[in-house]
C-alpha cells in the first residue's frame, strides 16, 4: 500500500530492531504500597510492625520518584526478632517434613494468585525475579522439605539463620538461600538490601497467608550491612550467611565484626565479578556474539563479562559486534558516580592504545551509557581486573586452549564462565580446567535451583542450589567436636597473636639426651628453618621427653610451594589411582605399627592397649578414605531445560591443618585422609602439646607412594603456625582446632582472599573422641574438602 509505514518481516531482520515493549502498569503494586501507607515495617512474628520513633530509608525509582519508605532496625527490634525466631523455630522444626512441604506447596498456589502484585512490585524496585521464577524455587525445595529425613540422614537443622544480602543482590540469589534453610527446618531472619525489602516484605506475607508459623520468617530492614553484624551478634542465632558485594567491604566488615563471636559465616560475593566469556574457532560464531551482548549489556547484571576471542575469529567476531549494536539504545545506570567511573576507565583505555565499539555517542551527562566494546585491551588492563559498573566488554584475544583457560583463570574470582565452541571434548576440557563454580556451555546465565552454585576463589566460600547447598544449613547429628560456644569478642590485638618468644633450650650433650625429630616438606625430613628446637614435656611430670623443630613462617612457605607444584598433578589422578596410594599408607602404618603405638604411649600416657588400640583404629580409617575416593562424584542433574547438567566436586587445593590434642594420630589420619582422598594437597600442624605421634608417622609417609610435597608436617608453636597459614595467600581452606584467640584471629584475618575455615574450639580436657565412626562423620569431612562445580550442555 502506498505510503504505508508497516516493514516487513525482512526489515526487520536486517535492522536486528527490537519490537515495541508491551505497556507496562504497576497498578497492583501500587495499591498494594498505598494500603501500608507507602512506610513498609518490619515483619516479626507473623505480622507487620512499625515502630514511631525510627528512622527511615527512603526508596527512589529510576525515575526519581518515591516508592516507599522502611524502618531503620535497633538493637530492641532485633532483640524482639530473634526471639521471635527461637520460638518460630521450635514451632517449625517440630512439624513432620511432609507437613513442611505441604506450607511451601500452598505458597505456590498463593503465589499465582498474587503474582502480578509481586512481578510488579518486583519491577518497580529494579529487583527483577519473575513468578515463575518463584514457583520453580518453590517446587523445588518443597520436595526436598518431605524428603529431607529419606535422603538426607543423620543430619538435624541448625536452629536460627540469619540471610543477610547487599543493597545490590537479587531476589533469586537471596530466596536461594531463605527457601532451602526453611525446607531444612530452620527459621530465617532475613536482612535483606534496599531495592529488595519491599518485595521480600510482600513474600514475608503471602509465606504466613501459607500457613509459616509465626517467627519462623522475619524481616529485618536497616541503613546498611552493619545490621547484619547486629543481628549476627544476637546469641540466639546460630548461622549467618552473607550473598552480594565483596567490592564495597559489605562482606568483609560482616567477617571482621563477627569474629570471636563463636557463629560461623558463609559468604557468597556473586556481585561484581569478572566472568570470562570465551569464543573458540569451532564455535558459532553468530550465536556467540548475540550471545556476549546479551550477557554483557543488559541493564542489571550481577558480573562483569571480559570477552575471550581465539585470533584466527577475531575480525569475524568484532565485525558482528559492529553491525549487532547499530542503533542500541544507552543503557541506565544506577547513579551519576557510576558515570564518572565508567568515563574514566574509557578514557583510561584509550590512552592505553585501546579501540572503542560503540551503539551511539555518549550523551555529554546523566546516568546513561552506551553499549561500548573496548578492543585491543591488556589481561592487566584497569578495565579488565577492575572493571566499572556500566555496560563495558573488554575484548581479549588468545591463541590456542592453553591461552584461553590461561586468560580464563586470570582473575581473582571465580564465579562463572560461559565457552563457545561446537566441539564437545574441547568444551568439556576447558570446563574441567577452568576455576569457576558455574560453566556454561554455547549459552549463559542458566539458573536453576538444582545447580549448585559455588564461587570458587575469592567468590565465596559456600554452595548455593541443589543437594549440595542444603548441607550449609544442616549439621551433623554426631560431629567430631562440638560448635564454637557462643561469647563475646575476645580483647586482641591481631598484629601481636602468634609472635611469643619460644621457650629457651640449654644444650645437653650427654648419652641420655632426648631425642630430636624432624619435620617433614616436600618428601624429606628437615630441620626448620631457623634450626632452633622445642621441647616436648612428657604426659606426667616435668622434665624433656624429646625435641620437635620449631617451625616458622619460612616452614610453612616452603611446605605450600612444594604442595602447590604437586597437587594440580594428584587431582588429575583417578580416584582408583588415590585410592591405591592411600591403601599404601594404610599398609605403611601396619607394617610400623609397633613403633608408632610407641609414640603414642609414650607422648599421651595412654596404656599400651590403648596406644595399639587408636593405631589400628588409624589404619582402619585410612583404608575407610582409600575405599571412599571413587564413591561420591558427583552427577547429571533433572533440569526442566533440554540439556545436560552435570554437577562435580572437585579439590580446594591446599588445606591448612591445624591438628587437635585429643587422638593425635587418629585424629591426623582422618583429616589427612579426607584432604588427600579428593584431591588436595595438605601442611599440617601436629598438636602443640603431642606432637610426637605426628612426627612418628613422618616414617609412614616416607614409605608410601604419595608424591613428594602432597603431605607436609610443620611442627612448632601452634599460633605462630596458624598465623603463618592464615596471611599465606595460596592456602584455600584452614581446618583449626585450638584456641579461642585462635579462632577469633582467622576470623578476623582470612577475609581477603577469602578462605574456607572450619574451626573448633578445644580446651582442657575436652573435644570429641575420634574413636567413633558415626555416617555422618566422614561425610561431612568430605564435604568440607570440596568445592562444587556445575556444567550446563544444551541440546537443541
Amino acid at each position: 500500500m502506498a505510503g504505508s509505514t508497516t516493514k516487513t518481516v525482512y526489515d526487520i531482520f536486517q535492522s536486528m530492531e527490537q519490537g515495541p515493549a508491551p505497556a507496562s502498569s504497576t497498578a497492583t503494586a501500587q495499591a498494594w504500597l498505598d494500603h501500608h501507607s507507602r512506610a513498609l515495617g518490619l515483619f516479626i512474628d507473623g505480622k507487620f510492625v512499625c515502630p514511631a520513633d525510627r528512622q527511615r530509608r527512603s526508596l527512589v525509582d529510576c525515575k526519581g520518584g518515591n516508592v516507599c519508605t522502611t524502618v531503620c532496625a535497633v538493637e530492641d527490634d532485633i532483640s524482639q526478632c530473634a526471639s521471635s525466631a527461637v520460638n518460630g523455630f521450635k514451632a517449625w522444626s517440630s512439624q513432620t517434613c511432609y507437613q513442611r512441604a505441604q506450607v511451601l506447596l500452598k505458597l505456590v498456589s498463593i503465589l499465582g494468585l498474587h503474582n502480578k502484585c509481586v512481578s510488579e512490585l518486583c519491577e518497580l524496585c529494579e529487583a527483577s525475579c519473575s513468578p515463575s521464577t518463584l514457583v520453580r524455587l518453590l517446587q523445588y525445595y518443597s520436595s526436598w522439605a518431605q524428603l529431607r529425613d529419606t535422603l538426607i540422614t543423620n543430619w538435624k537443622p541448625l536452629g536460627v539463620v540469619a540471610v543477610v544480602v547487599s543493597d545490590d543482590c537479587s531476589l533469586y540469589s537471596l530466596f536461594l538461600k531463605v527457601l532451602p534453610a526453611l525446607a531444612m527446618g530452620n527459621s530465617v531472619i532475613v536482612v535483606p538490601g534496599q531495592y529488595t525489602a519491599p518485595p521480600v516484605l510482600l513474600l514475608a506475607q503471602l509465606f504466613t497467608g501459607a500457613g509459616l508459623p509465626a517467627g519462623a520468617l522475619n524481616v529485618l530492614t536497616g541503613g546498611d550491612v552493619s545490621l547484619g553484624a547486629n543481628v549476627a551478634q544476637n546469641p540466639s542465632i546460630s548461622y549467618v550467611t552473607y550473598s552480594g558485594n565483596k567490592q564495597v567491604c559489605d562482606a568483609v566488615m560482616l567477617c571482621k565484626a563477627t569474629a570471636g563471636m563463636g557463629i560461623p559465616i558463609s559468604v557468597s560475593p556473586c556481585i561484581g565479578a569478572t566472568c570470562p566469556f570465551i569464543i573458540f574457532d569451532s564455535a558459532d560464531i553468530d550465536s556467540a556474539v548475540d550471545g556476549a551482548i546479551e550477557a554483557a549489556f543488559r541493564k542489571k547484571k550481577e558480573a562483569h563479562w571480559v570477552l575471550c576471542v581465539q585470533e584466527n575469529v577475531l575480525d569475524s567476531v568484532v565485525s558482528r559486534l559492529r553491525l549487532r549494536m547499530e542503533r542500541m539504545k544507552c543503557v541506565g545506570l544506577r547513579s551519576d558516580e557510576d558515570r564518572v567511573l565508567v568515563d574514566a576507565a574509557v578514557h583510561e583505555a584509550q590512552q592505553q592504545g585501546a579501540t572503542l565499539i560503540q551503539s551511539c555517542s555518549a550523551p555529554p551527562s546523566g546516568a546513561q551509557y552506551p553499549p561500548t566494546v573496548v578492543c585491543g585491551t591488556a589481561p592487566a588492563s584497569p578495565c579488565v581486573v577492575s572493571p566499572a559498573p556500566g555496560p563495558l566488554l573488554p575484548v581479549l584475544t588468545f591463541r590456542s586452549y592453553t591461552e584461553a583457560v590461561t586468560l580464563g583463570n586470570h582473575s581473582p574470582h571465580g564465579q562463572a564462565a560461559s565457552i563457545w565452541t561446537e566441539d564437545l571434548t574441547l568444551a568439556q576440557e576447558t570446563a574441567k580446567n577452568l576455576s569457576v563454580g558455574s560453566v556454561w556451555v554455547n549459552s549463559h546465565s542458566v539458573w536453576d535451583p538444582c545447580l549448585p552454585v559455588a564461587g570458587h576463589k575469592d567468590s565465596g566460600t559456600c554452595t548455593d542450589g541443589g543437594q549440595e547447598g542444603m548441607y550449609q544449613f544442616l549439621r551433623p547429628s554426631s560431629s567430631l567436636s562440638p560448635p564454637l560456644p557462643r561469647s563475646s569478642p575476645l580483647p586482641m590485638d591481631y598484629t601481636k597473636f602468634g609472635t611469643g618468644a619460644s621457650p629457651v633450650i640449654i644444650p645437653d650433650d650427654s648419652v641420655s639426651a632426648p631425642k630430636s625429630y624432624l619435620q617433614f616438606v616436600g618428601g624429606k625430613t628437615c630441620k626448620s628453618v631457623s634450626g632452633c628446637s622445642i621441647p616436648v614435656q612428657p604426659p606426667e611430670g616435668d622434665g624433656v621427653l624429646a625435641y620437635c623443630p620449631d617451625g616458622g613462617r619460612k616452614d610453612i612457605r616452603n611446605a605450600v610451594e612444594a604442595a602447590i607444584k604437586v597437587q594440580p598433578g594428584w587431582m588429575k589422578k583417578s580416584p582408583s589411582a588415590r585410592a591405591q596410594s592411600l591403601y599404601s599408607v594404610a599398609k605403611g602404618l601396619e607394617a610400623k605399627r609397633r613403633d608408632v603405638a610407641a609414640s603414642v604411649h609414650i607422648q599421651t600416657g595412654l596404656s599400651v592397649v590403648e596406644a595399639e588400640k587408636e593405631v589400628e583404629l588409624s589404619i582402619t580409617r585410612l583404608s575407610d578414605w582409600a575405599a571412599y575416593c571413587d564413591k561420591i562424584q558427583g552427577g547429571s542433574l533433572p533440569m526442566p531445560q533440554s540439556g545436560c547438567a552435570l554437577s562435580v566436586p572437585e579439590a580446594l587445593g591446599v588445606i591448612g591443618v591445624v591438628l587437635p590434642d585429643n587422638n593425635p594420630l587418629l585424629s591426623m589420619v582422618t583429616l589427612l585422609g579426607a584432604a588427600v582422598a579428593t584431591g588436595n594437597a595438605v601442611v599440617m600442624v601436629p598438636s602443640q602439646k603431642y606432637p610426637l605421634p605426628a612426627l612418628s608417622f613422618i616414617q609412614v609417609l616416607q614409605a608410601s607412594d604419595l608424591p613428594a610435597g602432597l603431605v607436609n608436617v610443620i611442627s612448632g608453636s601452634r599460633d605462630q603456625l596458624t598465623v603463618a597459614l592464615a596471611n599465606h595467600s595460596v592456602i584455600k581452606a584452614i581446618w583449626y582446632w585450638g584456641s579461642a584467640e585462635g579462632c577469633q584471629y582467622l576470623q578476623y584475618t582470612c577475609t581477603s582472599p577469602l578462605k574456607t575455615l572450619c574451626l573448633f574450639c578445644q580446651k582442657d580436657k575436652e573435644g570429641k573422641d575420634w574413636t567413633q565412626s558415626h555416617p555422618s562423620l566422614l561425610e561431612n569431612l568430605w564435604r568440607n574438602a570440596v568445592q562444587w562445580k556445575s556444567v550446563w550442555i544444551p541440546t537443541a
